[in-house]
């Protein structure tokens, strides 16, 4: 079905009268439009369904659970359904504006506020995706527990599928198991880079496109590391709003593993030397 033809579809179903659509930056998975219906503003994002099932679900449940707590900006799902072969999700346009002088005071204590947001064991209630590749969110009791079984394994175990020999060890579990800190599940973005949050109407932040889990709190914080473009100042009154376990500098490189290893999965080779080197660390 043509892309033109699929759309006008979509605001016939949500009975928007007149639609006009512009194109959003979107990725390699979703195509993003802004739809204008009579002066309402609307994103639809689509995709294939057949490639990527029950992604529109899983981010549905995932921006719903972030926004349960009220504490940070989060974009309102309205519809998700399906055209044919083309899967769509309907949500709240968020105007945006310059960041308000507070902004990255306001983002360091909303953080630790969803953080505070907890659960009686880390998953979530539905598996998800990272970016195009499935995440799995079993329930599990420890913090350990979850991070081997759910992150790391399955996404070590693509990598070793794709031929990639990462060297790690036997010892290499044991080690980080031993250094996870015993914290309580916290509810995470979890995939929050730089091309993850707006900055609202009113200049605050609002999380997007969310890999959703009760998971340990400090996948963010260093999620958020990795590629930059987060002030200090957020991981400062972070830090006072809900203190961080001593050594949490020396962990960064072990959660950034996880993200490190999707990308090498996603986009290849060039990502290996940052992963076996990290491997080695805790081997």
């Amino acid at each position: 079905m043509l892309e033109n033809e699929t759309l006008y579809k979509i605001a016939e179903e949500n009975n928007l009268k007149n639609p006009k659509f512009s194109r959003l930056t979107g990725g390699d998975i979703n195509d993003v439009f802004l739809i204008n219906s009579e002066g309402k503003k609307q994103v639809v994002k689509i995709n294939n369904s057949e490639k990527f099932p029950g992604m529109f679900e899983a981010e549905k449940a995932g921006l719903e659970a972030l926004q349960e707590p009220g504490v940070i900006d989060i974009p309102k799902v309205l519809n998700l359904g399906d055209i044919g072969e083309t899967a769509y999700l309907l949500l709240e346009f968020k105007e945006s504006s310059a960041k308000s002088s507070n902004f990255w005071k306001s983002f360091g204590k909303q953080m630790a506020a969803l953080h505070k947001t907890t659960s009686a064991e880390f998953g979530f209630h539905q598996d998800n995706y990272i970016g195009s590749l499935p995440q799995q969110n079993n329930r599990t009791a420890s913090a350990a527990d979850f991070y081997i079984s759910e992150r790391l394994e399955p996404q070590l175990k693509l990598a070793k599928d794709k031929g990639y020999g990462l060297g790690v060890q036997k010892s290499f579990f044991k080690n980080i198991s031993a250094i996870i800190p015993d914290e309580k599940p916290a509810l995470i973005h979890g995939d929050l880079w730089g091309g993850n949050y707006l900055v609202n109407a009113e200049g605050n932040p609002c999380l997007i496109d969310p890999a959703t889990a009760f998971a340990p709190r400090e996948m963010d914080l260093a999620m958020m590391k990795l590629f930059g473009g987060f002030d200090k100042q957020l991981f400062e009154v972070y830090d006072q709003e809900f203190p961080l376990e001593s050594g949490f500098i020396d962990r960064i490189p072990l959660w950034q593993l996880y993200y490190l290893l999707v990308h090498l999965n996603l986009f290849g080779v060039g990502y290996k030397p940052q992963v076996t080197s990290i491997i080695k660390q805790f081997n």
